[in-house]
């Protein structure tokens, strides 16, 4: 079992910058793929990012936001630069066991799921 506790939501103003954490605990992090995702009011949850064997970005953060792992800390980073408004959501991170040709821009690829944290961008 895999708990993951996300924190480092909160409001921000257009072009401003947050960083968000995601803990896992276990002693096994370092096999588990990574995710982050948004859902923003009335819209489906969405892939952001994912760190596995490499990293993917979705189209619309791509050169804003980076993702980064610390396994030592047990730990998944999502860097959000140049924040618009259309950011606004709530962000979960997910993990999912690291096995060949999973799909890991899909949500239900995942095993666990953070509560979520909110972000909202602006002015």
């Amino acid at each position: 079992q895999v708990q993951l506790v996300e924190s480092g939501g909160g409001l921000v103003q257009p072009g401003g910058s947050l960083r968000l954490s995601c803990t896992a605990s276990g002693p096994t992090f370092s096999t588990y793929g990574m995710g982050w995702f948004r859902q923003a009011p009335g819209k489906e949850r969405e892939f952001v990012a994912r760190k596995t064997w490499s990293t993917d970005y979705a189209d619309s953060v791509m050169g804003r936001f980076t993702i980064s792992r610390d396994n030592a800390k047990n730990t998944v980073y999502l860097q959000m630069n140049s924040l618009k408004p259309e950011d606004t959501a709530v962000y979960y991170c997910a993990a999912a066991r690291l096995i060949a040709a999973r799909n890991y821009r899909a949500a239900n690829t995942y095993e666990y799921w953070g509560q979520g944290t909110q972000v909202t961008v602006s002015s």
